[in-house]
C-alpha cells in the first residue's frame, strides 16, 4: 500500500500535470485538486486575471496560502501544481516537509514542451506575449533551466516524452507501489 497521503506532481507547464494527475487520482482512489483550479475558485477568477489585475507577486503569495491549506488536509490527494509553484519561496521545502507526501516531477525536454505550448500559448499569461516560435523556443529554454534545479529536488522524476498519460501515470504508480 502507498504510504503517501499526498502526492504533489510537478514539472513546467503543459506537462500533462493535470491530466495525469486525474488519471492517476481515479486509478489509485485519490481525491484530485489541480492548485490553479482550486485558487481560480477561493478567488473568484481566473488565474489570468489575477495575474493581469493583481500581478504575479499577489499571485505567487496566495499560491503559498492555498498550498498550506491543502497541506493541511487529512485526506488522500493527488494535487497538480503550477508550473511555477515549486520555485518560489518556500514551497519546495513545504510540499518535501512531513512524512505523508511526495514530489514527482514530470519531465518533458524543451521540444516536447514547445509543441504542446504552441497550440496553448495565448492561454498561458507567461507566454501570452511571446509571437514567434523562435521566442517561445528562446523563452521555455531558458525558463526551464532556471526551473530545473527545484524540479529535480523532486523525490522522483518521470519523462512525459513520446509517451500516453495512460503511460506516464502507469510509471508513477509503478514507483509508488
Amino acid at each position: 500500500m502507498n504510504k503517501y497521503k499526498k502526492i504533489f506532481l510537478v514539472g513546467y507547464m503543459a506537462s500533462g500535470k493535470t491530466t495525469c494527475g486525474k488519471l492517476l487520482a481515479t486509478k489509485i482512489d485519490f481525491k484530485f485538486i489541480d492548485l490553479d483550479d482550486y485558487i481560480e475558485l477561493k478567488e473568484g477568477m481566473k488565474v489570468a486575471d489575477i495575474f493581469e489585475i493583481k500581478g504575479e507577486i499577489y499571485f505567487r503569495k496566495i499560491e503559498t496560502y492555498y498550498l498550506k491549506e491543502l497541506k493541511r488536509f487529512d485526506e488522500r490527494i493527488v494535487i497538480s501544481l503550477g508550473g511555477g509553484t515549486p520555485c518560489y519561496g518556500d514551497n519546495l521545502k513545504l510540499l518535501r516537509d512531513g512524512n505523508d507526501g511526495v514530489v514527482i516531477y514530470l519531465k518533458a525536454s524543451v521540444e516536447e514542451l514547445v509543441q504542446r505550448l504552441t497550440i496553448a500559448k495565448n492561454d498561458r499569461p507567461l507566454l501570452s506575449h511571446l509571437k514567434s516560435s523562435e521566442s517561445l523556443l528562446e523563452f521555455i529554454s531558458k525558463h526551464l533551466f532556471e526551473r530545473n534545479s527545484y524540479y529535480f529536488q523532486a523525490n522522483a522524476t518521470i519523462s512525459i516524452d513520446d509517451k500516453t498519460p495512460q503511460n506516464v501515470v502507469q510509471e508513477i504508480i509503478n514507483w509508488l507501489f
